[in-house]
């Protein structure tokens, strides 16, 4: 009898630790992950993580009386934090595939993205055709990386974590060009005069925030703010305010 009370005390002093792990997270926040590399839907200024996405997110925190804490991670882990639970939701112009709905839910489309191609100014390359068996960087698990498997089987990919390293790529001539997002495109060619943007767009794509498949409610208030911020202007003045 003794062993059985000493079995029976083990099994519930387990249950309350792993009990305290599953529900460590604050009910009153709310954990967005991002990728803070991503101009101006989410970068560094002064040390703190600001942009589009993050002022989106603090509006839908309000809204749920919560507070917003949010997370820097690299750009393919942004699911799988989700996923686990580790986070509520993520934002960082992530691109609606069907691929990653299999994965997530997403909210409502909020912004079009225009894909284009940055390469150096000295470069002889001036049309899309010419990139096919080129040394072409990407950020790992963007839709560009997608786009570049799909599309462009004769290139040699060359994925990065981080966007800086694959701008250094092709100022180096490491890479041929980088194919990205417009906005923050224009953001690195202003910062790197030796760069330009190709004329024309290569490809759009649609950005969503995702959250945990069945996560409905989260998920309806995040589609509420965002088409109430559409309708009135207001991400489109985010836009122009973090693109100065």
């Amino acid at each position: 009898m003794r062993r059985f009370k000493l079995f029976i005390g083990t099994i519930a002093l387990l249950a309350i630790v792993f009990g305290c792990t599953a529900c460590g997270k604050n009910e009153n926040e709310l954990v967005m992950v991002t990728e803070a590399g991503f101009a101006p839907y989410e970068y560094y200024k002064d040390g703190e993580i600001v942009g589009v996405d993050i002022d989106i997110a603090k509006e839908i925190a309000k809204r749920l009386d919560k507070k917003l804490v949010v997370k820097d991670v690299a750009f393919d882990f942004l699911i799988n934090e989700v996923k686990s639970g580790k986070a509520d939701f993520a934002a960082a112009g992530m691109s609606i595939t069907e691929e990653r709905k299999e994965e997530v839910d997403f909210s409502i489309e909020y912004t079009t993205s225009n894909q284009v191609v940055v390469v150096r100014k000295d470069s002889p390359l001036t049309s899309f055709d010419e990139i096919q068996n080129k040394k072409i960087a990407v950020q790992l698990g963007t839709v560009a990386d997608m786009y570049v498997t799909d599309n462009y089987p004769y290139a040699t990919l060359m994925t990065h974590k981080k966007y800086l390293t694959a701008v250094e790529d092709v100022k180096s001539n490491k890479a041929d060009c980088l194919i990205m997002d417009q906005l923050p495109a224009e953001e690195i060619v202003a910062e790197n005069p030796e760069l330009k943007i190709m004329d024309g767009i290569l490809f759009q794509d649609k950005y969503g925030m995702i959250v945990k498949k069945g996560n409905t409610e989260l998920k309806q208030e995040i589609d509420k703010v965002l088409k109430e911020l559409q309708e009135d202007g207001t991400i489109d003045q985010l836009i122009l305010k973090h693109s100065k």
